[in-house]
């Protein structure tokens, strides 16, 4: 018989109070920049997280809008969104051309926070992936053109020697992006930041772009029971 999963039980009141510091309450302004507040807590998360503070996780959906979701890096993040770059034939890129709209989540488990994102998605330039694209180390340039992402597999050797096919055709030059390879811009319309709060009583701060003929660019905040 299969032994169940051991599960944590859920925090005592003493776990409560001996595991979560406190803390000033989140801003609420309305004409705070999530984007700010975005940066103040990544830059924390970059000094506590053991690994990659700049992951999150991607959702999408497909032709059949079953959802999707999966792992990558934030590479760029200003007031025009959350910059990711992947291959687009990948089944997320595929996604994302069928229909240009995404999730994401940054969750810091160091500093029990997260934050979620929603929005459009449009392409980054040619500049701006070439750019990116430059500063990949030369193995993981190779590894771009060899993997037909999302594509089964045979087996660990067919990929092997398809990175060894392109480091024979560049040589010792420069390896130039693929056209398939390129980035992503999420363009948010609402931006959630949550912390940890003791007996989940947790902290709630959504940010919504300013929308509608004639409305002033900016954001609007507001507060969610937890």
């Amino acid at each position: 018989m299969t032994e169940k999963t051991l599960i944590p039980p859920s925090p005592t009141e003493d776990d409560y109070v001996r595991e979560v510091a406190s803390a000033e309450a989140l801003p609420l302004l309305s004409d705070a920049d999530p984007l700010a507040l975005f940066n103040a807590w990544l830059a924390e998360a970059l000094a506590k997280e053991p690994n990659d503070a700049n992951a999150m996780s991607l959702a999408t959906v497909d032709e059949n809008g079953l959802p999707d979701v999966r792992m990558v890096l934030l590479k760029d993040a200003d007031a025009r969104g959350f910059v990711f770059y992947s291959n687009a034939e990948s089944a997320k890129g595929r996604e994302l051309a069928a229909n240009p709209k995404a999730a994401l989540l940054f969750h810091w488990k160091s500093l029990r926070r997260q934050v979620r994102v929603r929005g459009s998605v449009a392409p980054v330039s040619d500049a701006e992936a070439d750019a990116y694209w430059a500063t990949r180390a030369r193995p993981a340039q190779l590894g771009a053109w060899a993997s037909a992402q999302s594509r089964p597999l045979p087996d660990r050797l067919a990929l092997e020697k398809k990175i060894a096919e392109f480091g024979l055709k560049f040589g010792l030059g420069k390896v130039p992006r693929p056209p398939h390879w390129s980035g992503f811009r999420v363009q948010p319309e609402i931006i959630e930041f949550w912390r940890d709060r003791p007996f989940r009583l947790h902290e709630r701060l959504v940010f919504t772009r300013s929308s509608g003929e004639g409305a002033a660019e900016g954001w609007t905040t507001h507060r969610l029971f937890p």
